[in-house]
């Protein structure tokens, strides 16, 4: 494994968000903070390239420093350290769109009893909740 300049700069700017963040989202970052490596610039050289972001999203993914919250096509960084085939399940703020993750161990047992009943193979168990968090709620 390979965090090269532009992984880390991904993953960076997963760390210092509170909320998921899109691809897009990432690049501006990225770009805003000058951050470059040259196999990911583009054509033009006016900063990087989609593709290499989305390269470095699916390392990561892969990785297990992130994830892809797929109701909101956004990403988020893993501070966790879990089995890629762990379920994991996300309460999402839809008031200020802070992102927890968890992994709790009575949910992974419950749900995988249905998938062993079911005969059914995951390939990978991710639980999106929407709602509100404590702290707006308060």
């Amino acid at each position: 494994m390979r965090l090269t300049p532009i992984r880390r700069a991904v993953l960076e700017a997963l760390l210092e968000s509170h909320a998921p963040m899109g691809a897009y989202e990432i690049l501006d970052a990225l770009n805003a903070k000058g951050a470059q490596d040259g196999p990911g610039e583009s054509k033009a050289g006016r900063g990087l390239a989609p593709i290499a972001v989305y390269r470095a999203l699916d390392f990561l993914i892969e990785q297990g420093f992130a994830h892809k919250l797929e109701s909101r096509n956004a990403f988020t960084a893993c501070p966790h350290a879990h089995a890629p085939h762990e379920l994991v399940a996300f309460l999402i703020c839809e008031t200020c769109g802070g992102v927890d993750e968890l992994a709790p161990a009575p949910l992974a047992k419950a749900v995988g009893q249905m998938l062993a009943q079911e005969r059914f193979a995951p390939r990978r168990q991710v639980l999106e909740i929407t709602g509100a968090c404590a702290h707006c709620r308060d």
